[in-house]
């Protein structure tokens, strides 16, 4: 009766009701609260993952991608954003017409036959020079290809390994990434490259093309006969200067050096197969007291003389022409001391690959388009 006279349990059902409802409101809230975090979660992670997938599929992301995959070594990388079947089908083209362009040997003739001829060997070295490029980034050196029909070289009317120098491939540095105009499903982006030796800057301009996939790739580069006849007269001038100032010491050493390779002739004539002792000890000292003095001594007086930077593959060229030279006879020397015959074999092979490194030589001098097959040895 008193209970109900002071409305204590009214009261206490009150509060207990307040207080449940109170604490609905704060799951509630925090329900809400969560709900919304969650939202907002899912929002952002739509709109990165959003704005991922559509930087993934830009011109500048395929071009970032193919200097990371230089840099971490990633030819599958590479290959997946720089269509090499279409850069080299088209490099291929600016490079022979620039080498023949500067060829002053050829008639209208014969330019009109070597036209030809490149067009016949283009899918040879188009093969190598994409492998040669790929080898290049999984390894970060530059290495020639093996295995290949293109190291026939002359045989084929080409010495790869100039016509890998006249690209500028070798000696041409990335800068950075300039530029890049976007068209629809194409693009043309400004590539900052130098050539090493002269310290020529120049821009590339790539185009590129969107794939079906969505990504981006290189597919050719616009301007690169540009960037070769850019180049190519500066090394040229160079390459005559140099040319020019040791013309004396090349032309007083290769009289000297024939005219040892006729006695070196006469001596070694045999109708047995095997040298006397007479014979060995003529042999031995032309090598030993002349011809390995002399290779030396022309080496030290060409190096000597300072390289114009556009000249120094040719420069590179010759010392290793005399390298080959003094190793050739060494094993000659060997050879005939020791009557070995595989090292007079040995000596034979280092024989002809200096022909062919004199041969290049003389092509770098006089820019031939196309390269002179080694001589028959005797």
């Amino acid at each position: 009766m008193l209970n109900l006279l002071t409305g204590k349990d009214s009261h206490q059902m009150d509060d207990y009701t307040w207080e449940k409802t109170i604490r609905k409101r704060r799951v509630r809230r925090r329900r809400q609260a969560l709900l919304v975090l969650i939202l907002v979660i899912l929002a952002l992670g739509a709109f990165f993952g959003w704005h991922l997938y559509a930087q993934k599929r830009t011109p500048e992301y395929a071009l970032e991608q193919a200097v990371v995959a230089v840099q971490k070594k990633d030819a599958d990388r590479f290959r997946h954003y720089v269509n090499l079947d279409l850069v080299t089908s088209r490099g291929y083209d600016d490079l022979t017409a620039d080498l023949l362009s500067y060829d002053t040997t050829l008639t209208a003739v014969n330019k009109a036959a070597y036209e030809k001829f490149y067009i016949t060997v283009k899918p040879q070295l188009t093969s190598g020079t994409q492998d040669t490029i790929l080898r290049r980034v999984s390894s970060g050196e530059w290495s020639l290809p093996e295995g290949t029909d293109i190291l026939k070289g002359r045989q084929l009317g080409i010495d790869y390994e100039r016509f890998l120098a006249r690209s500028q491939l070798r000696n041409t540095s990335f800068v950075g990434i300039g530029k890049v105009t976007e068209d629809g499903t194409t693009a043309t982006a400004e590539i900052e490259i130098r050539d090493d030796w002269t310290g020529t800057s120049f821009t590339l301009e790539a185009a590129m093309e969107q794939a079906t996939d969505g990504h981006w790739q290189v597919t050719y580069l616009k301007n690169y006969r540009d960037y070769l006849d850019a180049v190519t007269p500066l090394h040229n001038e160079d390459i005559a200067k140099y040319s020019e100032a040791t013309k004396n010491i090349v032309s007083s050493y290769n009289e000297k050096l024939a005219a040892y390779k006729l006695r070196f002739n006469a001596l070694s004539k045999t109708s047995t197969g095997t040298f006397t002792a007479e014979q060995k000890a003529g042999l031995e000292a032309l090598i030993e007291q002349e011809v390995i003095p002399t290779l030396k001594a022309r080496q030290q007086e060409l190096a000597s003389v300072e390289v114009p930077a556009g000249a120094r593959y040719l420069a590179d060229q010759r010392q290793r022409a005399t390298e080959l030279t003094l190793e050739a006879w060494q094993h000659f020397l060997t050879g005939i001391k020791n009557d070995d015959p595989d090292e007079l074999a040995l000596a034979e092979t280092l024989n002809k690959q200096e022909l062919a490194v004199d041969l290049r030589v003389d092509d770098i001098i006089r820019h031939t388009a196309i390269s002179r097959n080694i001589p028959n040895l005797p």
